[in-house]
């Protein structure tokens, strides 16, 4: 993708040079590192939902409508001016065109996590959210084809699994924003140069974290 950590570097000190903000910078990485598209999305504060409707069903947790998207190669002074035009908005992700989304339980997918490590698997990134789910971030399509993937697999009661694919028309809040008023969205595993541009295939770890999950969601 042409960066490199001195990219990051530039990116950070620009960021210090000219006084943008953190949600700046944020953008800019992403897009310029590691080739994500991002969006500018609502903040809470109080309950009540930056994008101004009462009734929001999702306080600080959607894209703001009226905020174009950032795409992907976008430079520091191209998020800058985005983010100028809705002060304050927090960076939220697209799933679908890079990656998808696995998501499970935090305390299940920390528990999976460290299982994928030990067993040398390919990893993409992690987050967690305040809510208390982790995002393993997987290649795209993997939403569609879970179902299949999980009965091949073995699950048959895939209903009873506290697991979900998230796919093209989701969006994810990214770290280290506040999401809905609850607190930040966290890196369980960071992005990083070698991995990031290709997230694994859902196949290689599907199996352990459905299992991981099934075995957290039973009762004790």
């Amino acid at each position: 993708m042409g960066f490199t950590i001195g990219g990051i570097r530039e990116i950070r000190s620009g960021t210090r040079r000219r006084g943008r903000t953190p949600e700046c910078t944020t953008a800019a990485e992403f897009t310029g590192l590691w080739g994500w598209d991002v969006v500018p999305g609502a903040r809470a504060s109080g309950g009540a939902c930056s994008c101004g409707r009462a009734d929001c069903p999702e306080p600080g947790a959607h894209p703001l409508d009226f905020a174009p998207r950032v795409p992907a190669g976008a430079t520091l002074d191209e998020a800058s001016r985005a983010w100028a035009e809705v002060p304050g908005a927090s960076v939220m992700l697209p799933v679908g065109r890079s990656f998808d989304v696995i998501e499970v339980a935090e305390t299940a997918g920390r528990r999976a996590l460290v299982r994928l490590e030990r067993m040398g698997l390919p990893l993409g990134p992690v987050a967690a959210t305040p809510e208390g789910r982790a995002h393993f971030l997987v290649a795209p399509g993997t939403a569609a084809e879970l179902p299949h993937l999980l009965y091949r697999m073995g699950w048959d009661d895939t209903g009873a699994l506290d697991l979900r694919g998230l796919g093209s028309g989701t969006y994810i809040t990214a770290p280290p924003c506040d999401r809905g008023g609850l607190g930040p969205v966290r890196w369980l595993r960071p992005p990083v140069l070698d991995g990031t541009a290709r997230p694994p295939a859902a196949r290689l770890l599907l199996g352990t974290l459905a299992y991981v999950a099934h075995r957290s969601a039973a009762p004790a």
